[in-house]
């Protein structure tokens, strides 16, 4: 049996231990409803047309009877906290069904989570003075930081961060062509992680488009020069497309700011990934020649 997860269960949250012997299906998951924080340091979800994110876990009936405790669920029971029932949702590789907790008591839903997502919400009520920030697209180069003049944020970078599980796509559409997305596929990635202060994350909110729903802030673990990093935050696209080919100045702001920092190999993949999206190997060449990469 699976379960959906969107609160303190999730991982590196207070609660994770319950989770103690399931196996991590997904780690972007999520459900139509709303979200809403209790006030009590966890949230409540309930049904809704917004979109609520968490994880996806395999667990036993073991595992199933410590969750009904921590959410206060007897089957049967008229007066329960909370409800457990089976319910569609969504990843990256499709459908699957899972059990999900939805509050049962209206005093439940204080204060809506725009985001839908438990993390994001207690990391902008928080507001932390610094945190690392993972790139995968036109970020890792500084060119439009300078522009923007924010590139004095961006000047403590961690080097390469290796991300398991997943893959860098252009999967968000525009009128000239595709943007960078991450989609957990199974396969592996690097980008560049910078530690940023606050301001920065000002600036990333609106570059990324979180507000119009372009792309959504997320956590996600990397390794840097072999040592894990918890709850790194990076952006992903709510809705995505096909892959389709980027344009010219976006591939080069990609291999122009990853080439500094990634790996050989993984400088390759862009390369030959363009190719694969239908251009040419002079045009790539072309990118190649920019004297800043070279």
């Amino acid at each position: 049996m699976n379960v959906f997860v969107y609160g303190t269960l999730r991982r590196h949250e207070s609660n994770h231990y319950l989770l103690e012997g399931a196996e991590l299906l997904h780690e972007q998951a999520w459900v139509k409803g709303e979200l809403f924080d209790t006030g009590a340091g966890y949230p409540a979800l309930k049904e809704g047309d917004g979109f609520v994110y968490g994880e996806i876990y395999k667990i036993n009936d073991g595992i199933l009877h410590k969750l009904d405790d921590i959410e206060d669920f007897i089957e049967g029971r008229e007066d329960n906290l909370y409800h457990r029932q089976i319910q569609r949702v969504e990843t990256d590789q499709g459908q699957t069904e899972a059990y999900v907790y939805f509050g049962l008591v209206n005093k439940m839903f204080k204060t809506v989570i725009h985001s839908g997502d438990w993390k994001v919400h207690q990391f902008i009520e928080t507001k932390p003075e610094r945190i690392l920030y993972f790139a995968y697209g036109s970020c890792m180069d500084d060119a439009r930081f300078k522009l923007a003049k924010v590139d004095h944020h961006f000047k403590k970078c961690l080097g390469a961060g290796f991300l398991k599980g997943y893959t860098m796509k252009y999967l968000f559409k525009v009128e000239d062509g595709g943007r960078g997305d991450i989609i957990e596929d199974g396969g592996s990635m690097e980008g560049v992680v910078y530690d940023v202060p606050q301001e920065a994350v000002e600036y990333l909110f609106k570059r990324e488009g979180v507000v119009p729903g372009w792309y959504r802030a997320a956590f996600i673990d990397v390794v840097i020069k072999g040592k894990r990093y918890n709850d790194v935050l990076t952006f992903i696209v709510k809705t995505k497309f096909h892959e389709v080919l980027p344009p010219d100045h976006y591939a080069r702001e990609i291999l122009r700011g990853s080439m500094p920092h990634v790996s050989r190999e993984y400088h390759d993949k862009l390369q030959k990934q363009l190719l694969d999206l239908g251009m040419t190997e002079d045009q790539v060449k072309g990118l190649m020649d920019d004297p800043i990469i070279q």
